[in-house]
C-alpha cells in the first residue's frame, strides 16, 4: 500500500495517526487546525471518512466521533478509516452554523485554495481528505430549534449508494437531491460515494441520534469489510421517502404541539394549535398528507409561514415505518451494551 499523505504527514500501512492539520490562521496569529484521526490497516481495502460540524453548531457527529475513537472493537482489518469530528473549527468555537465570513461551507464546496475563508477551508478539506476516499458519511443534525428523527440522505438511485444506506440500519431513507455548493456534490464529483446522516438538533446532544450513529458507521465499515463484527440480529428493513414536505403556520402565536418526531399522521391530522398570549386559538396545523414526521420545530413560539413539521411520504404501509421506528428506540434506548 501507498502511503498516504494529510497535512504534509505520510502514513504508512497499519498505522493510527492523530494528525492537527493546519487551515488558516485567525487575525490574531493564532493557528487554527482541524484535528483528523486516521487508521490504516496493512492490508488493502476501501478509504472511507466520517465528518462532523461541517455546520458548527451542530455537534451530535462530534460525539458520535469521539465514541467511535474509543470502542475497543474499532479495529480496522482492511482499508483506511479517516476519522474528522470537527471540519468547521471557527463555528464550533463560535456555536454558530456559519464561517466567520457568514458562508455556509456546506454550499462553498468545492471552494479555491485562494478563495474567501469558506472557500479556502472547503478546498482544504476537499483535497486532503475527501478526494483520498471511496466512500464517506457526514454527519448533520437539524437546525437550531429544530430536531430530526434519524434518517440517511443520499442519491439512492445509485445501486452501491443505496446498499450502503440500507447497511446503515437506520428506518428512514430519504431520496435527496444534491444540493450546488455542498459536500455531497462535490464528493460525488470526484468519485467518492457519500451518505448524509441527519439526526438531533443543533447544539444540543441526542442520545438516541448518537447511538444509532454510531452504530450505523460500524455497520457501514463491516459492511464493506473493513472490520470484523460478531453476528448480529437481522437489520431492520429501512424506507425509502421519496418525497416529503413541511407543514408551516398561517398564523404568528404560542404552539401547542399535538403529534411528535416519529408519529404517524394522517392527511388532515391536526398537528398543532398557535393560539393567542390571551388563549384563544387563532389556527391549527394540519397534515397535507399521510406520512411519518421526521423533523420538527422545538421552539414554542411561531411566526406566520415558519416551517414546524417535516413529514416524509413513503409507498409503504405509515404503519409499519412507524413500527420499525419505534423498534429503533427500543433497541437503542434504554441502556445499550459497548460495541
Amino acid at each position: 500500500m501507498e502511503p498516504l499523505v494529510i497535512g504534509g504527514i505520510s502514513i504508512p500501512a497499519g498505522k493510527t495517526v492523530q494528525i492537527e492539520m493546519p487551515v488558516v490562521k485567525l487575525y490574531t496569529d493564532t493557528d487554527i487546525s482541524m484535528p483528523v484521526q486516521v487508521y490504516r490497516s496493512r492490508r488493502e481495502g476501501p478509504t472511507v471518512f466520517v465528518s462532523a460540524a461541517v455546520h458548527g453548531d451542530e455537534l451530535n457527529g462530534i460525539e458520535i466521533i469521539r465514541r467511535l475513537m474509543r470502542l475497543k472493537s474499532l479495529k480496522v482489518t482492511h482499508g483506511t478509516l479517516i476519522l474528522v469530528p470537527i471540519v468547521n473549527v471557527y463555528g464550533v468555537l463560535s456555536q454558530s452554523r456559519y464561517m466567520p465570513d457568514r458562508r455556509d461551507l456546506n454550499r462553498s464546496f468545492p471552494g479555491s485554495a485562494k478563495g474567501s475563508l469558506a472557500g479556502r477551508v472547503a478546498d482544504k478539506f476537499l483535497t486532503e481528505i475527501v478526494q483520498h476516499c471511496d466512500y464517506g458519511v457526514d454527519l448533520h443534525t437539524g437546525a437550531i430549534h429544530r430536531s430530526n428523527l434519524p434518517q440517511i440522505r443520499a442519491n439512492l438511485k445509485d445501486e452501491e449508494t443505496k446498499a450502503l444506506a440500507e447497511a446503515f440500519g437506520v428506518p428512514v431513507l430519504l431520496n435527496a437531491n444534491l444540493r450546488d455548493g455542498s459536500l455531497r456534490q462535490a464528493a460525488v464529483e470526484s468519485g467518492t460515494k457519500i451518505l448524509l446522516y441527519e439526526a438531533g438538533e443543533a447544539l444540543r446532544f441526542d442520545e438516541l441520534s448518537i447511538r444509532a450513529g454510531v452504530k450505523g458507521i460500524m455497520n457501514i465499515l463491516s459492511h464493506l469489510g473493513m472490520i470484523k463484527r460478531r453476528t448480529r440480529r437481522k437489520p431492520v428493513k429501512p424506507f425509502v421517502a421519496n418525497n416529503s414536505a413541511w407543514m408551516r403556520a398561517n398564523s404568528s402565536g404560542i404552539v401547542k404541539n399535538l403529534k411528535l418526531l416519529g408519529d404517524q399522521v394522517t392527511k388532515g391530522d391536526a398537528l398543532a394549535k398557535i393560539g393567542s398570549p390571551f388563549g384563544e386559538t387563532l389556527d391549527t396545523v394540519n397534515a397535507g398528507r399521510s406520512g411519518i414526521i421526521i423533523g420538527q420545530q422545538n421552539i414554542p413560539l411561531v411566526q406566520e409561514g415558519d416551517a414546524m413539521f417535516h413529514i416524509a411520504y413513503f409507498s409503504e404501509s405509515d404503519e409499519e415505518v412507524a413500527e420499525h421506528i419505534e423498534m429503533m428506540q427500543d433497541n437503542l434506548l434504554p441502556e445499550d451494551k459497548d460495541d
